[in-house]
């Protein structure tokens, strides 16, 4: 019995539908997961990454609960396992909000602003910021306890003055009563850097289990 003597005429053999096994169905799945997968990687090893802040200590910039993503590029895109960057726009600022590697423990990630740059002055008097022997005032900036600490007894509102080496920065939380931070553990140098926080796309209250819904989008300054 011939196969073909009811095939249309002009049909090519190749235009003859194939029956899609079960096999390369999980194939195709498979290939789409792993691309997906090397992308996800990408994206979060030179791009963009996504955060959590666990602690108030840059209230009332970022609650506890805010997510948050970080350009990993802007400051150069950082070779993996090692402390070169390439592709690099510019260098940390002062007043910019960075996340790096904690220099006590690199396995965990700290979230601060940049207050002082490389070959800064930075000294705290009474609670009070000078950068280069001139008062450094940020609007983001808050103190939730009145008491000052000699600084015989902490560094927390007297420290200083200490000149920022090459290749670091002095960085502070903007709850800066209640933040621990480079007057404690000093300086955090380029390459613990990750980048630059630009915007929460996530916040969740749990306290008041409810979602901030204001909070969504908004741009960190």
């Amino acid at each position: 019995m011939d196969d073909y003597k009811d095939k249309p005429a002009g049909i090519s053999d190749s235009a003859v539908a194939h029956p899609i096994t079960k096999k390369h169905i999980v194939r195709e799945y498979a290939e789409s997961i792993i691309i997906a997968v090397i992308l996800a990687l990408i994206i979060r090893t030179f791009l963009v990454q996504a955060f959590k802040i666990p602690s108030g200590s840059m209230e009332d910039t970022l609650a506890i609960g805010d997510h948050i993503l970080v350009s990993k590029f802007i400051y150069g895109t950082k070779i993996p396992f090692t402390s070169t960057r390439l592709l690099k726009f510019r260098d940390p600022r002062r007043g910019d909000v960075i996340v790096f590697e904690y220099p006590e423990d690199t396995s965990k990630d700290f979230i601060k602003r940049v207050i002082g740059t490389p070959g800064d002055e930075v000294q705290v008097i009474n609670k009070k910021v000078f950068v280069n022997g001139k008062p450094y005032e940020n609007p983001h900036e808050v103190h939730k306890e009145k008491e000052v600490i000699p600084k015989e007894q902490n560094q927390r509102d007297n420290f200083g003055p200490v000149k920022v080496p090459e290749n670091s920065y002095f960085v502070m939380g903007d709850n800066r009563d209640r933040s621990y931070d480079s007057r404690f553990w000093g300086f955090v140098t380029n390459d613990k850097i990750k980048g630059l926080a630009f915007i929460k796309y996530w916040s969740w209250d749990k306290d008041k289990f409810r979602v901030r819904w204001g909070s969504i989008g908004k741009l960190i300054h």
